[in-house]
């Protein structure tokens, strides 16, 4: 499930929250509990129906290499979508568990149907978008703006990522270098804020900015496999500094600064475990 990589998720639900002017108190957190459970749950679905493919272009992975059977992987991946959605049920009711039976869909979705199709790249956007509704409960409306800004990273990362074995296309690469001038501008841009709150989301918006961006303009001008591998695991690692960006300018200072913490554990641990 390529475990670590459930850092960069932690904060849809946290920012999606902070957005809706209800930032996550008491059983709430169990928002972000099955905002993990359902990232996790798609991670396994996604190796169970890749198995052929991965058989041939990445044998080293569990399923092809024998470590983990198919149907492990897929009933992991059912238990998990399960469990995300009692969790949900638990911090939001039935609107949160209604936002994340949508979630659920989409995940197999695109594990299923859409990723080999030119809409994977949007199929995976609807995943990034509702994980922020789920934390955004009855203010969803005020948190479209916060979510779009999530979903547009996701959609560049995600379309970008499918030259990871092969080679990508330097038109690839500057239309998501484009998604992350996007996603940056709306924690920067809008209306003004008390001055520490715009500096702390200004400092995590250029952070943003800055890292993803210059691995996905260094992909622009050599789109080779190793280089938007590179690019890609910059843009997943970049959700955190988004997230915590997009979650100070709503005031969630505090909430920003200890997502911000999960950065570099998140590095280190790609180390041993590939985010991609």
């Amino acid at each position: 499930m390529r475990a670590p990589a459930v850092l960069t998720v932690l904060g849809d639900t946290v920012a999606g929250a902070a957005a809706a002017g209800a930032p996550l108190r008491g059983r709430r957190w169990a928002l972000t509990a099955s905002s993990a459970a359902l990232y996790w749950a798609g991670m396994a679905i996604n190796d169970w129906a890749d198995r052929e493919v991965d058989a041939s272009e990445r044998p080293e992975r569990p399923i092809p290499s024998g470590q983990v059977g198919a149907g492990a992987a897929l009933a992991t991946g059912a238990a998990l979508c399960a469990a995300g959605l009692g969790l949900a049920w638990l911090g939001g009711g039935r609107r949160a568990a209604g936002v994340a039976a949508l979630l659920v869909g989409s995940i197999w979705g695109y594990d299923t149907v859409l990723k080999a199709t030119p809409a994977g790249p949007l199929g995976m956007a609807a995943c990034r978008v509702l994980d922020v509704l789920l934390g955004a409960g009855s203010g969803w409306r005020a948190a479209v703006p916060t979510a779009a800004a999530l979903g547009a990273h996701t959609l560049g990362v995600t379309a970008l990522s499918s030259g990871e074995v092969h080679g990508g296309s330097p038109a690839t690469a500057r239309a998501a270098l484009v998604g992350t001038a996007v996603s940056a501008g709306l924690v920067a841009g809008g209306r003004r804020l008390p001055l520490s709150r715009g500096l702390v989301a200004l400092g995590f918006g250029a952070a943003y900015g800055v890292t993803v961006g210059r691995a996905q303009h260094a992909a622009v001008h050599r789109p080779s496999a190793a280089q938007v591998r590179a690019a890609t695991v910059a843009g997943i690692h970049g959700m955190i500094p988004l997230q915590a960006g997009l979650a100070a300018r709503h005031g969630a200072v505090r909430a920003a600064a200890v997502l911000a913490l999960a950065l570099p554990l998140a590095r280190k641990l790609g180390r041993k475990v590939s985010p991609t």
